[in-house]
């Protein structure tokens, strides 16, 4: 298998995996944009498909972790007819040799204790690879690390990704554009949340800065409930009102 590296040369002309289209792909592709100067990767499969690995020095990550000298691993994704073949092997190598050449103190991603949840990298594949669990959060999502250097201190939350906990009652919901699902999915829970008369706080993070501040481990998608957190998945518009205790 090939790989091609996301520029800012051909991003308008290349695919970028997990995107819808319309306007869904250009917000996204918007994001990759702006954090490429900010020493953002994004490797994909030659090959039309999910098969993907984007990863960013830690202190530009839109996750509430303190991980400095680090590389973050957004997402590595590979669904379908890709998976079984190891190109995730050869994704999450190049990030290694990368993160080698820079200097780099290790890697750092985002998993699930136990057990896999969406968008969250499978926890039994980073053990094979060397991963061991630096910091667990209240809501059972791991933040998972490959030391490359001896010296290297383990990265961990911040208190607002270690516990976390919406201020207000009613279902608030975090979001970025990091993921193109978000852009299609939000509008339509809000939707939803309107015709059946539940109270939502939309709060769309639109900055690193925000993102760090953000009162859970996932920022691209993060939804709570009478302070409560709930998921990290992207809810449709009838998922959502099922959580919300609605039957349709």
């Amino acid at each position: 298998m090939n790989y091609i590296r996301i520029t800012k040369e051909n991003i308008d002309r290349e695919h970028i995996c997990c995107a819808m289209s319309g306007k869904q792909s250009l917000l996204k592709k918007e994001w990759l944009k702006q954090r490429l100067d900010e020493g953002l990767a994004f490797y994909r499969s030659e090959e039309r498909g999910k098969c993907f690995i984007e990863y960013i020095p830690a202190e530009n990550a839109w996750v509430p972790i303190q991980a400095d000298g680090y590389l973050y691993i957004d997402c590595l994704w590979i669904s379908g007819s890709m998976k079984g073949h190891g190109y995730a092997n050869d994704l999450l190598d190049e990030c290694i040799r990368d993160a080698r050449a820079q200097g780099r103190k290790g890697l750092c991603i985002l998993s699930a204790e136990g057990r896999k949840r969406e968008f969250l990298s499978d926890p039994k594949f980073l053990a094979h690879k060397g991963f061991s669990p630096a910091d667990v959060s209240e809501c059972g999502i791991s933040l998972m690390y490959l030391p490359l250097a001896p010296d290297a201190e383990r990265p961990c939350f911040r208190d607002c990704a270690k516990h976390p906990r919406a201020d207000e009652d009613g279902a608030v919901l975090y979001y970025t554009d990091q993921c193109p699902f978000t852009c299609y999915w939000v509008p339509r829970v809000q939707e939803a949340a309107r015709e059946h008369g539940i109270p939502l706080k939309v709060i769309h993070v639109t900055s690193r800065e925000e993102a760090q501040r953000v009162p859970a481990p996932v920022t691209t998608y993060a939804l709570f409930r009478d302070g409560k957190f709930l998921t990290q998945g992207i809810q449709s518009d009838k998922k959502f009102l099922v959580l919300m205790g609605v039957k349709e």
